[in-house]
């Protein structure tokens, strides 16, 4: 199969990707060994190519929103899946069942947790494997190429919603617009709230406008209203304190990304008095996956798309980074 692997972990105009042939991997016990149909490229691909994530498996594979068709099954899997199901394998791998943190149902602060393109080879080939367990049911209704952002951009942008607390009919400010804020957009305005925009790029600007924003402006500039609850998507630490004095009293920042840059003082009375508060997102839990794509289920959700071969994954990592294209770039093989 064709796969690229990440050989020299670093700016990606250095080329840290390599492609080659490779044998394709046979399923483990309790796996699935799954055709790609389709791999989303995140940002969370783009940290660990360059080395902004620290190396957890040499020469990893990366990719962890894929859509595929199970190929062949593992020892010991349960009758949940047959060979030929749509299946999606998203970032959350494996976690240990037996912490504290499992037990309470939060798997996504297990700290023997293991995730795909990162602990595991991921979607950025022609084939992969993903623990029956921890892959997922698709919702009918979309392409192969429109499901795989729902993967990762649509389940952490979803919990990242939680974790902001929007309360019912409040005002969301969204700062940054592409692959997982675009989604998130959708699902808050299905739950009534009106969402500001905040971010650079005409194409992003428009994204947002055609998807029915209540404002749209810079990634600096003030919001209409106060805002009852904002989510950062950009990995810039420097928008921490942009974000924090546009929030009403009470109001909660959830930072949505895996990597950020580092955050600037604030200031306890113009940043953080009158109970405002900062909330970090860490991964998801296999429920965060069930729950989004019932919605994704009810509700068509609007996915711009960017399709790349799968031989041009380094241009689509490179043009990510750059800030090329507003939306999600997905792979086709």
């Amino acid at each position: 199969m064709a796969a690229w692997r990440v050989v020299a972990p670093g700016p990606v105009a250095g080329h840290p990707l390599e492609l080659g042939r490779e044998t394709v991997p046979g399923p483990g016990p309790g796996e699935l060994l799954v055709k790609v149909l389709a791999c989303g490229v995140c940002r969370t691909d783009l940290h660990v190519t360059e080395g902004d994530l620290p190396v957890h498996r040499p020469r990893v594979i990366p990719g962890h929103e894929v859509v595929g068709e199970v190929a062949a099954l593992g020892d010991s899997v349960s009758g949940s899946f047959a060979v030929g199901d749509r299946v999606g394998i998203a970032w959350l791998r494996h976690t240990c069942g037996r912490c504290a943190a499992c037990l309470r149902g939060a798997e996504n602060l297990c700290r023997q947790s293991q995730y795909t393109g990162w602990d595991a080879d991921g979607g950025y080939a022609e084939f992969g494997t993903v623990p029956a367990d921890y892959a997922l049911h698709l919702p009918e209704g979309y392409s192969d190429t429109e499901l795989a952002p729902l993967l990762c951009a649509g389940i952490i942008g979803y919990r990242a919603l939680e974790r902001a607390a929007v309360p019912d009919g409040g005002a969301l400010g969204l700062y940054g617009f592409g692959g997982s804020a675009h989604l998130t957009a959708q699902v808050a305005s299905i739950r009534g709230a009106r969402v500001h925009v905040m971010t650079r790029g005409a194409e992003a600007r428009a994204l947002a406008q055609r998807l029915g924003a209540t404002s749209v402006q810079g990634v600096r500039d003030v919001p209409p209203e106060p805002l009852d609850s904002a989510i950062l998507f950009a990995p810039v630490g420097d928008l921490v304190p942009v974000a924090m004095e546009a929030l009403a009293d009470g109001g909660t920042l959830a930072v949505a990304g895996i990597h950020l840059t580092d955050i600037p003082a604030l200031e306890y009375q113009r940043h953080l008095f009158r109970e405002r508060q900062i909330r970090s997102v860490t991964a998801n839990t296999r429920s965060d996956s069930v729950e989004f794509l019932r919605i994704a289920a009810e509700h068509r959700l609007s996915i711009d798309i960017h399709p790349y071969p799968l031989d041009r994954a380094d241009r689509a990592l490179r043009d990510l980074a750059g800030g090329k294209f507003s939306g999600a770039a997905v792979l086709e093989p």
